[in-house]
C-alpha cells in the first residue's frame, strides 16, 4: 500500500535546501523560487478571453465563447502552459515535487488581485476520485488552492465538490469526448447555495472538467462560478 505523502515534511525539506532560481539556476539572495528576471520572463497569460482564458490579442471574448458561452461566469489562468511553468506543473502533478506550488501560487494570487470585480467567497479545488487520491497520496489542485487561500484570505471548502466515479485519463481526448466522459461524474454540496465561488485546478485544457463542475454547482444553487487555473493550454497551430 502506498503511503500518503507527508506534505509538511516535504515543505520543510524544500525550505532548507540551497535556493536557486527554478528557471535559470542562479543563486537566490531573497526568498522565492525565481529570480526577478525570470519572473518577468514567465509565460504570463496577460491578455486572455474572459470566457475560457485562452490567450487573445485583445483580451476580449474569443469567437468560440461568443458562439457558445461557457456555463461558468468567468475564467482565469495566470500562465500559458509553456516552459518553465509546464515543467513545474508536471513535476508537481506526477513527481510529487511540491516546491513549485508555493513558488507559482503567490504569483497567481498577485495576478488575481489585479483583476477587476469582487473576489469569491469560497475556493474549491477540483476533486480527485478516492482511488486516484489513494494512489497519488495528494491532490495537486488542493495544494494550489490552499496557497491561494492563504495569499488572498479566502476560505477553502475542501469537500464542496465530490468526484462520484473514476473517469478515464483525458489526455488526447477532444472536448466532446471529455464532456461525455465527465457526465454525472461530480456532485456539489448544498452549502454552495447563494455563494460566489471559484473552482481551482492546476491546468485548464478544454475546460470540460470545469464545465461539468459548474453544472452541478449551479444545481446546488451557487450564485456565481469562476474557474481558476494556474496554467492554460493554448491552442496550437494545426
Amino acid at each position: 500500500m502506498p503511503e500518503t505523502v507527508n506534505l509538511k515534511l516535504v515543505h520543510w525539506v524544500d525550505s532548507i535546501l540551497p535556493r536557486h532560481c527554478g528557471a535559470c539556476e542562479a543563486r537566490l539572495t531573497e526568498a522565492g523560487h525565481f529570480c526577478a528576471r525570470c519572473i518577468n520572463a514567465l509565460p504570463w497569460n496577460h491578455s486572455a478571453c474572459p470566457g475560457c482564458a485562452l490567450p487573445t490579442a485583445t483580451g476580449s471574448l474569443c469567437a468560440a465563447c461568443l458562439a457558445r458561452p461557457r456555463p461558468f461566469d468567468a475564467a482565469f489562468a495566470a500562465f500559458t502552459l509553456d516552459a518553465p511553468v509546464r515543467q513545474a506543473v508536471h513535476a508537481l502533478k506526477y513527481q510529487a515535487v511540491f516546491r513549485h506550488a508555493p513558488a507559482l501560487g503567490p504569483l497567481m494570487a498577485e495576478a488575481l488581485r489585479r483583476r477587476a470585480g469582487p473576489m469569491p467567497e469560497l475556493l474549491l479545488p477540483v476533486p480527485l476520485h478516492r482511488r486516484r487520491l489513494w494512489r497519488r497520496g495528494y491532490n495537486q489542485s488542493l495544494e494550489l488552492t490552499r496557497i491561494l487561500s492563504a495569499a488572498l484570505t479566502i476560505p477553502v471548502m475542501v469537500d464542496g465538490m465530490r468526484r462520484l466515479r473514476a473517469t478515464p485519463d483525458q489526455i488526447g481526448l477532444g472536448i466532446a469526448a471529455r464532456r461525455r466522459s465527465l457526465d454525472g461524474a461530480f456532485s456539489a454540496d448544498a452549502r454552495l447555495a447563494g455563494r460566489h465561488i471559484a473552482l481551482v485546478d492546476d491546468v485548464m485544457t478544454t475546460g470540460a472538467t470545469f464545465e461539468a463542475l459548474t453544472v452541478v454547482a449551479r444545481k446546488a444553487g451557487a450564485a456565481r462560478v469562476e474557474v481558476w487555473a494556474l496554467a492554460r493550454t493554448p491552442k496550437r497551430d494545426g
